[in-house]
């Protein structure tokens, strides 16, 4: 609504409000052919509005004109116009008196254009006690126009003009086509109507379509057997499994190998076989197009990894062999790499320090697993297999361990390890092998003389592994690895110690165990503190082997 049709509102205008209290057209204005008056005026207190009309109380009494102020109306502290007295109206295009704002100005009409004269301006400003009300026709339009309830245009067709009809002022095109603003096109409004409608059923029917197709696709993950080769596949594909994989990830590695048709195959196969749990990481050879149960089967069973397990106890030279078979390779190939290139493979500094060594990477191929894929070399396995011993030596500490216990080299440490993991047959022998080790070594070791007197550190030298050996031959044989002959330990370990072998090397019994007789000749392992106890012992262990 513009500024010439407010209404009185539930509180009155802004003080600052040039039409403050619409009194204006009386109060700014002296009585006609007359000065402007001047009233006093007391503060106020607003009083609310009441049938459109402001009530206020009014002053009796003027005050004198004070000089230097000439024929100038006098503002309250509001600044608002003086409403303190109603006066007459001017009447419209007479010449009022001096405009409190501009000073005199001439009325409207008095000698200059009439810049209300245009043909579709707003009238000119009345005073409100001349204002008219719109014409009938006008005010039914506006007021219909103002009652019309909002429609969405999308549906009702609203702004429908033919493009290349030109924009009209808004007034000028209320009068046309009688009451119908919009032109009356209700042809095109009915077309546009049914082209509304269409693209509903348009949308409607592809969204029932989308999810119908969804749904299904949903219902077939969910519930519907999942694709699936049949038989046991043909070709080859070499498959690694990542630790910590689960069912799914296993199932999309393969589907992405080609040998399974799906994940769900595998996923639906491996649930229903309780095996599956023990499932490997490792590297698979496997076939192309599998059956989800096809290849469950082979996974369930470690034997078909492409892995090469070291086992604790187990001398370099057969470790070499499995690798030569896992690799494909010529033997031997393995033992050469080992010889030729072993200052390369990462050895600790402290390794390889007698020059009487047989083998330098004897005890660094530590006992585990070692997965085997299509890259493999042997020089990359030997390099996996000591990176993984040096971890493992370092996290035990072994150069300060050695110190403690008086050995001369954190070698010595692997060394004792390497005999204890030879000798012993269970945990608590382990740690009862690793005192004997220690009480032998002592220079006060009256019994032995600090001659360990191993039957496992000669058949290291020998390449064998015989339990009957002559004393003739033992104590003819002068080898540094005799510890028959030869006083202290071998130059270097005649094993790969595992982590308990290793844990009774760093924390032996303290009992006094000095001997040791494998009693069955076999797997039973029993101890003795004195030479007489050994004999007993020697005893036990001919009549198991039926000797006199």
């Amino acid at each position: 609504m513009t500024e010439y049709g407010r209404g009185a509102g539930h509180e009155p205008w802004h003080p600052e409000d040039p039409l403050y209290g619409d009194q204006g057209w009386a109060g700014q204005q002296a009585p006609y052919g007359g000065q402007p008056q001047h009233y006093q005026q007391e503060p106020q207190q607003q009083q609310p509005y009441y049938d459109g009309q402001q009530h206020q109380h009014q002053h009796p009494h003027q005050h004198e004109q004070q000089p230097g102020h000439p024929d100038q109306q006098q503002y309250g502290h509001n600044a608002g116009w003086d409403t303190a007295q109603q006066q007459e109206p001017v009447p419209y295009g007479m010449n009022p008196a001096a405009d409190p704002y501009t000073g005199q100005q001439p009325a409207y009409g008095a000698g200059e254009s009439d810049y209300y004269a245009a043909p579709d301006a707003y009238p000119p400003p009345q005073p409100p006690n001349q204002r008219r009300a719109p014409e009938p026709d006008q005010a039914s339009e506006w007021e219909s126009e103002r009652e019309a309830p909002e429609q969405h245009p999308f549906f009702t067709g609203a702004d429908d003009r033919d493009d290349d009809e030109p924009d009209e002022p808004r007034e000028s095109r209320r009068g046309r086509g009688g009451g119908d603003r919009r032109g009356g096109k209700s042809k095109k409004k009915k077309s546009r109507n049914g082209t509304a409608c269409l693209f509903v059923v348009v949308v409607l029917t592809g969204g029932v379509g989308g999810i119908g197709y969804f749904g299904y696709q949903f219902y077939q993950d969910q519930f519907g057997a999942p694709a699936d080769f049949e038989g046991t596949g043909t070709g080859s594909v070499e498959v690694e499994i990542p630790k910590g994989a689960g069912l799914g990830q296993i199932g999309s590695i393969l589907a992405r190998k080609g040998v399974v048709k799906s994940s769900g195959a595998f996923v639906s196969a491996a649930t229903a076989n309780p095996k599956s749990q023990g499932i490997q990481p490792g590297v698979y050879p496997m076939k192309k197009e599998m059956s989800g149960k096809a290849a469950v089967d082979l996974m369930i069973n470690p034997l078909n990894l492409n892995a090469l397990i070291v086992k604790e106890g187990q001398r370099n030279v057969v470790v070499y062999e499995e690798i030569d078979k896992k690799l494909k390779v010529e033997r031997g190939t393995t033992e050469d790499v080992a010889k030729k290139e072993f200052k390369d493979l990462g050895l600790p500094e402290w390794a390889n320090d007698d020059p009487d060594i047989k083998d330098p990477l004897e005890g660094f191929l530590y006992p585990s697993r070692y997965d085997i894929g299509g890259k493999s070399t042997p020089k990359s396995v030997l390099k996996e297999m000591v990176a993984r011993a040096k971890g493992q030596y370092a996290a035990a500490n072994v150069e300060a361990e050695a110190e403690r216990l008086g050995l001369e080299s954190p070698l010595d440490l692997i060394t004792v390890a390497s005999l204890v993991q030879v000798e012993g047959k269970t945990h608590d022998d382990f740690r009862k092998m690793g005192e004997v080790v220690y009480n032998r070594l002592k220079p006060t070791n009256t019994e032995t003389n600090q001659l360990l007197q191993f039957d496992s550190a000669f058949n290291y030298l020998k390449g064998q592994s015989e339990i009957k050996i002559s004393e003739a031959e033992i104590n003819s044989n002068m080898d540094p690895y005799n510890t028959y002959t030869q006083r202290g330990l071998t130059p270097g370990p005649i094993s790969n110690p595992g982590n308990e072998a290793l844990a009774a090397a760093l924390n032996p019994t303290k009992d006094g165990w000095l001997y040791f007789v494998a009693t069955d000749g076999l797997n039973k392992t029993e101890f003795a503190k004195t030479h007489a106890e050994f004999l007993t012992l020697k005893d036990k262990f001919d009549a198991s082997q039926g000797s006199d």
